[in-house]
């Protein structure tokens, strides 16, 4: 009974994180929103029914949760910003900041797969 306890614990204090890391997305750039919402919804769909239902009904944020795991779509300007910033903030980095050559690959690469994955989306 204890282990059943700690993890439903574990997992609210998870999905909270997330949560709120998904918040902090939507003002900062680089942090994104929806993965984070997204794994706090799982979190509490896991761990606790009032949170889930509380976060998936949320007027703002569970817009983002349900058009990416209903519809598997992203809002056209959402769709443009992230890509905009996305390569700027890369970019920057590349050029300006990152100095050692495998690591400059591995920012262009992820930056090509987000690319992809956003562009792969339907939009809204």
């Amino acid at each position: 009974m204890m282990g059943k306890t700690v993890k439903k614990y574990f997992l609210i204090l998870v999905g909270a994180l997330s949560a709120a890391l998904g918040v902090v997305g939507i003002f900062v750039p680089l942090l994104p929103t929806t993965p984070f919402l997204l794994l706090a919804a799982a979190c509490f769909l896991k761990s606790s029914d009032r949170l889930y239902l509380t976060l998936v009904n949320n007027r703002i944020l569970g817009d983002y949760i349900r058009n990416y795991s209903e519809r598997r779509a992203v809002p056209y300007k959402t769709r443009i910003a992230s890509i905009t910033l996305l390569w700027l903030s890369i970019g920057y980095c590349v050029l300006y900041v990152v100095s050692l050559m495998y690591l400059k690959a591995v920012l262009l690469i992820i930056a090509i797969l987000v690319t992809a994955h956003l562009l792969s989306l339907k939009t809204l």
